[in-house]
């Protein structure tokens, strides 16, 4: 009996990571305040698991500015909890070009719980053309105690 070993193919589909805007090429990011161990970047590639974290506690904003208008599809947030327990709000607003208004594209409330470390993935399928800029708002506690706004993860293809 002859035998020989073929070697199979591979089928398994494309990273989706491949997909992801390069943001740090395409974009400006804005930001109200950021710890200097946790900066923006971190949240926006691919390189840290630590993410964003503000400077101050309360209210935070993160804008992305494109250079040139740009088609987005998909968009995918990563927070995480700190271990207190509380209700975080975001709101999710994008900019179309010619420096219209903005128009809200999700606003969502979720509770962190103080038992174990949570997370809260959200990721949208969008049907976005010519966005100028996206903006999000971070409410870190919408019952006004002190919190920082963290996010692990902002990712837009």
């Amino acid at each position: 009996m002859r035998k020989r070993i073929m070697q199979q193919e591979s089928h398994v589909a494309p990273s989706v990571q491949h997909g992801w805007l390069d943001l740090d090429q395409l974009a400006l990011v804005e930001v109200t305040s950021e710890e200097e161990a946790h900066p923006i970047e971190a949240a926006l590639t691919d390189g840290s698991k630590e993410g964003w974290r503000a400077a101050q506690p309360g209210e935070q904003t993160i804008r992305l500015v494109f250079d040139a208008p740009q088609r987005v599809s998909r968009i995918k947030l990563l927070f995480r909890g700190d271990g207190q327990e509380r209700t975080q709000e975001f709101v999710l607003r994008w900019q179309p070009a010619d420096n219209q208004p903005y128009r809200e594209i999700v606003r969502q409330q979720y509770n962190f719980s103080s038992q174990h470390d949570s997370e809260e993935l959200e990721d949208y399928a969008v049907d976005l053309a010519g966005v100028q800029a996206l903006e999000l708002r971070i409410i870190p506690n919408t019952s006004g105690s002190s919190a920082y706004a963290s996010l692990a993860q902002l990712r837009l293809c």
